[in-house]
């Protein structure tokens, strides 16, 4: 699963082809999550420093993730999205 973002100990990933809804996942320590794009919807478990950092990383580069979403579904190169600083 590639990496696109990495900031304060979290991981940001996406798969290639992976199922709807559009989201990425997010490590922390043994800590995993699975974060819907369009909505914020979050599956799993997350202290709640790192939940509030990333999901304000969602608010920021949104439209950056739907677009990488979008050539993860291709199979193309995904890049890397900036950290939160």
């Amino acid at each position: 699963m590639p990496q696109i973002s990495f900031f304060y100990g979290i991981v940001i990933l996406m798969n290639f082809s992976d199922h709807a809804p559009a989201h990425f996942h997010a490590w922390y320590g043994d800590y995993k999550i699975i974060v819907s794009i369009k909505d914020g919807v979050v599956k799993g478990e997350m202290p709640g420093r790192a939940l509030r950092m990333i999901l304000e990383w969602l608010d920021l580069h949104r439209e950056e993730l739907l677009e990488c979403w979008e050539r993860a579904q291709r199979g193309d190169a995904l890049g890397k999205i900036a950290p939160l600083s």
